[in-house]
């Protein structure tokens, strides 16, 4: 059996980035390396979207996989990208396996304003935490590759070719999974959840699975984007992190698995050069790029791609 278009285009991307990566600049590579943590954070948001779900919390997620990667410096010295992002994805899909038996019950601004209070509550709990570093967060160890850390002028391309690997990975997994009967129930769900209910599906699990999956994307993101910048602190599950992930997942549409790593490498692209620029009103830029994205393209940017497809 011949691979399909967007297993062809993740092979490309990715060799794109181990090609292409040694050409770049330090501050290119670091952008591409935060752009894969955020998203793989939209890419769960896309799951809960093609269920007609939107949650404002996701940023509790994406906080606990990047304290999870920083506890695992402080505690045992781990500074391995790979087993960070594996432990910040378990952690937050344990978390999000509780929770979902509660948020598997509500259903459109329900589930988005519950998601978004359990956030903030997490948000109040850490700022509390003298253990955690309060309003100061803390650093992280530094980073290593198995066990090794990269030569100075190496470390931004290894993360940024580790963290293509991972989150690339991470959307083909994604890919196959929503072509499986449990992944197509989304669409159906977002539709007419009634109906999908009188054909035999569990519409409750349906989405208790893709809120897990979700958090676990989330949490991997969490853990790569706390180990790209070295720090970490409570503005990570703070309300406004959420909004840029809902930002960036309107940004991108939800037309393909690749859809979220290019809306989030365009918002970070976006962010940089706005806040260059202007660094007082750099917002008004970024809700300028939604506005015009809301209005000429409904469907996101990748509907761009569809379009030229289609012609």
């Amino acid at each position: 059996m011949k691979p399909d278009r967007t297993s062809l285009l993740l092979g490309a991307i990715l060799a794109a980035v181990v090609l292409g990566g040694l050409a770049l600049p330090q501050w290119t590579l670091f952008i591409l390396t935060v752009a894969f943590a955020q998203g793989l954070v939209v890419l769960g948001l896309m799951l809960l979207q093609r269920a007609g779900l939107v949650s404002f919390g996701q940023a509790l997620f994406y906080c606990i996989g990047a304290y999870t990667a920083g506890g695992l410096g402080r505690a045992f010295g781990t500074g391995d990208l790979f087993v960070q992002m594996a432990a910040g994805a378990a952690a937050a899909a344990l978390v999000a396996l509780m929770l979902g038996f509660l948020l598997a019950r509500y259903r459109g601004i329900f589930f988005g304003l519950l998601s978004l209070a359990l956030s903030m509550i997490f948000y109040g709990l850490i700022v509390k935490s003298e253990a955690l570093g309060s309003t100061d967060g803390m650093n992280l160890v530094k980073s290593t590759l198995f066990g090794v850390r990269p030569d100075a002028g190496w470390v931004r391309y290894a993360m940024a070719v580790a963290a293509a690997c991972v989150a690339l990975g991470a959307a083909l997994l994604t890919h196959r999974y929503l072509r499986t009967p449990l992944g197509r129930l989304g669409p159906a769900i977002k539709d007419n959840e009634i109906r999908v209910e009188y054909m035999g599906a569990s519409v409750r699990y349906a989405i208790h699975v893709n809120y897990v999956i979700a958090a676990t994307l989330a949490g991997a993101g969490g853990a790569l984007a706390a180990t790209t910048v070295g720090h970490i602190d409570p503005e990570m599950a703070y309300w406004t992190t959420s909004g840029e992930f809902v930002f960036i997942a309107i940004l991108s549409g939800a037309g393909s698995v690749v859809a979220p790593f290019f809306g989030a490498l365009v918002f970070g692209a976006i962010h940089t050069i706005a806040y260059d620029l202007s660094p007082n009103t750099w917002q008004m830029s970024m809700g300028a790029a939604l506005l015009l994205a809301i209005v000429f393209l409904p469907d996101g940017l990748w509907s761009l791609f569809l379009r030229r497809k289609a012609a």
